[in-house]
């Protein structure tokens, strides 16, 4: 039986889905938020996903209410605490130079990569300070450091994560709480090869390589780690 749980929003993508193999494969219980079908979520195993070692719950990563009753299932399994979150819910999309991208969508970007990652931990907080510490872990991008034109909206949610994630760090560090941001440059999935086909993708990082290195920032291995910035660029 596990005995500590981790969150993972994010978890159904295709970063997630190695980044949720690593931890069932280390024996946590994992706990998975999708996309609810209909207007209304209910905090519960969905069918047809039993046997994997994830218990998914549905939930709308942009509403506080079904953010907080999603995070409350991972919290509340007796004698497997919550210990761990893994903000990976976010998006991308492309634009125009900034005098020409319309402010609705540099809103979007905002609310789509920043606001399931406030809402997340926010509600995970409490959990990890009852059960004596434990490690929230958020994904940025490298364009968070290095901008490119024409993403003025994602450049600037990325930062914003970074940002945030270095808050929680300096607020919680004292509890017990670490929070550490990984920042991915171009993520070999099969969106980013169709996107690109032309790309030479063997200078791309594969999930997997980045699945061990959030587990690693999750793990009691990384205790004496909080407020980090970690690069996980591959050779792109």
């Amino acid at each position: 039986m596990a005995d500590r749980t981790v969150f993972i929003s994010g978890g159904a993508g295709g970063l997630g889905g190695a980044v949720t193999a690593a931890f069932v494969s280390s024996g946590w219980r994992v706990v998975v938020p999708v996309r609810p079908a209909g207007r209304a979520a209910e905090p519960a195993a969905l069918p047809g996903e039993a046997g994997d070692g994830v218990l998914r719950v549905a939930a709308d990563l942009t509403d506080p209410e079904q953010v907080a009753a999603a995070v409350k299932v991972a919290g509340g399994a007796a004698g497997a605490p919550l210990r761990a979150v893994v903000n990976l819910a976010g998006g991308y999309a492309a634009g125009g130079l900034v005098h020409e991208t319309p402010v609705a969508d540099f809103e979007q970007m905002i609310f789509r990569n920043l606001r399931p990652t406030y809402l997340v931990t926010r509600s995970a907080l409490p959990y990890l300070l009852e059960a004596g510490g434990g490690s929230v872990v958020c994904v940025s991008s490298r364009a968070a450091l290095a901008p490119f034109p024409g993403a003025a909206g994602y450049v600037t949610a990325k930062a914003a994560v970074l940002a945030f994630a270095s808050a929680v760090a300096a607020e919680y560090r004292q509890s017990g709480v670490r929070c550490n941001t990984v920042l991915p440059s171009i993520i070999d999935t099969p969106a980013n090869r169709a996107a690109q086909p032309s790309a030479d993708h063997s200078r791309w990082v594969a999930p997997a390589e980045i699945a061990g290195v959030i587990r690693f920032l999750a793990s009691d291995e990384s205790a004496p780690t909080s407020g980090a910035t970690v690069p996980v660029y591959g050779r792109a």
